[in-house]
């Protein structure tokens, strides 16, 4: 197993500190929004209008987009 080292020298780059340890956690959000978007979607009540519909679509499909553009994946 390969280990990694991260170092920071100043309190100063204590925000890039928390950045770095709280990767996992803001990865677990954006895929929790992701599958709550398309349970959404996929799960529509009938009552739900198409202009509702469409935009939970966009939201869903721009996410996606932002994720990919970022270079992310969720294995």
């Amino acid at each position: 197993m390969a280990k990694v080292i991260l170092e920071f020298d100043s309190f100063e780059e204590s925000e890039e500190l928390k950045i770095a340890l709280d990767g996992a956690k803001w990865k677990n959000v954006v895929w929790k929004l992701d599958q709550y978007l398309h349970k959404k979607i996929k799960y529509a009540p009938d009552t739900m209008t198409d202009e509702a519909l469409k935009e939970l679509e966009k939201v869903s499909s721009e996410l996606s987009e932002i994720i990919h553009d970022n270079k992310l994946y969720f294995d």
